[in-house]
């Protein structure tokens, strides 16, 4: 009996439906630039390869409760961004586009797990500077901040590609937008030659700090529009 109403009472419940919780990861997109640009602004201005030690350590040990909680909302930044992957995969799966959805999957887990080991390196500095540092170490744990987030160009442009794709041959956005997806995957993927030692084309320069960031995060509130004008599958594996 208790057992009759309580599933009762769940199934009578929006949010017990598997519609609710799909429309739910369909705004995780949405959410994930809402909690990058935050933590982005919060983090702050990163010291630049090669910068002196006393610039490290103002940086990490000075600002390191900002950090720590730059670090927390980038975690929550990039479970979001995976729940996002996992709607547009399912998405792709309906439309019989399961290649796409599979390859969205792999390149936000790979992208994911990448900016988790760089958010893992930076509070990591910033919680064992409270005493002496070695400069040496500090300039190298930095610079690989930087030469992570060149890498990072790689799977983020797959992700691109896999949505611009996936979605096109499903039918699901005009030839117009899927120009403009593979326009951001060559962007995306010109990230990842950004190998100068200073300038515009340095890994800490404007295009690996700006542009190309701003380009994912563009293509990712064109997707979660796309996801959003669909209409809740029937399926119940949500």
């Amino acid at each position: 009996m208790g057992t009759s109403a309580a599933t009762v009472r769940s199934s009578s419940s929006v949010y017990g439906t598997p519609q609710y919780w799909e429309r739910l990861w369909r705004t995780a997109g949405l959410q994930f630039l809402g909690l990058f640009i935050i933590a982005y602004l919060i983090y702050g201005y990163q010291p630049h390869v090669g910068a002196s030690a006393d610039t490290l350590v103002t940086f990490y040990q000075g600002g390191r409760i900002r950090v720590f909680f730059a670090a927390a909302l980038g975690g929550l930044a990039l479970l979001n961004l995976m729940w996002f992957a996992a709607a547009l995969r399912t998405t792709l799966a309906d439309a019989g586009q399961d290649g796409w959805g599979a390859a969205a999957t792999t390149s936000s887990a790979a992208f994911a797990g990448l900016s988790l080991l760089l958010i893992a390196v930076s509070a990591t500095l910033a919680y064992s500077t409270s005493g002496p540092a070695t400069p040496a170490l500090l300039s190298g744990f930095n610079d690989f901040l930087w030469v992570g987030v060149v890498l990072s160009s790689f799977p983020r442009a797959m992700l691109t590609m896999a949505a611009a794709f996936g979605l096109w041959r499903a039918g699901l956005i005009s030839n117009r937008l899927f120009g403009i997806g593979v326009a951001a995957v060559v962007l995306g993927l010109l990230g990842g030659t950004t190998w100068l030692s200073h300038g515009l084309w340095a890994p800490d320069g404007a295009y690996s700090r700006f542009v190309s960031p701003a380009v994912g995060l563009l293509w990712v509130a064109v997707v979660s529009r796309v996801l959003l004008a669909r209409g809740p599958a029937t399926r119940t594996g949500w």
